[in-house]
């Protein structure tokens, strides 16, 4: 819990020592691996080094071996680029609920989650929030806009974890054989 009031401006020495911690409690190549789960955009080695306190060549070998477990992908070019692979991230995600529930309690979400894309079918009159035309948008009033982007974002959202939870509930009837019950709470 932050000792810090509502509003009140962070403590730059705070952030450095929560930084200074974490290059000396951590490898190089955790650190390199924290700063991938983050990177959507392709970087250079470099830029992974400075973000991960670490040289450019600590970075560099750490990232070899992240590209070969399937963690991160690599562009080449000169220099090469890297990125987080966001299909690992996903079977990652649909391994770990697989484990921690059973697939009759992950369904249980997908049904909620389905009447939840089915009602924002009928509000937008749309298939997908992907289908909604720019005209939707023509409104002059602020708080409207930001409702609908908002609602748009949540139903993308809600489509995306759809397909995840459906893949985990597969995963975890393969894992169990069966249906047996709860494992964990969903």
């Amino acid at each position: 819990m932050s000792d810090e009031s509502p509003g009140s401006t962070p403590d730059p020495k705070r952030s450095s020592d929560a930084k200074t911690r974490w290059t000396s409690e951590r490898t190089t190549f955790q650190r390199v691996y924290d700063v991938m789960t983050g990177v959507s955009d392709y970087a250079t080695a470099a830029d992974v080094a400075e973000r991960a306190r670490c040289s450019a060549d600590g970075a560099r070998n750490a990232l070899a071996q992240l590209v070969e477990m399937g963690i991160v992908e690599r562009r080449d070019g000169r220099p090469a680029e890297y990125r987080r692979n966001d299909s690992y991230f996903r079977w990652k995600r649909i391994e770990e609920l697989a484990r921690e529930h059973s697939a009759t309690a992950l369904r249980s979400q997908v049904a909620d989650l389905l009447e939840e894309d089915e009602e924002f079918r009928d509000r937008f009159d749309a298939t997908d929030p992907d289908s909604i035309p720019p005209a939707t948008f023509e409104i002059t009033d602020h708080d409207a806009i930001h409702d609908r982007f908002a609602a748009l974002s949540r139903w993308r959202s809600v489509r995306h974890d759809i397909d995840v939870l459906q893949r985990a509930a597969h995963r975890a009837e393969q894992r169990n054989g069966n249906d047996v019950g709860d494992t964990a709470s969903a």
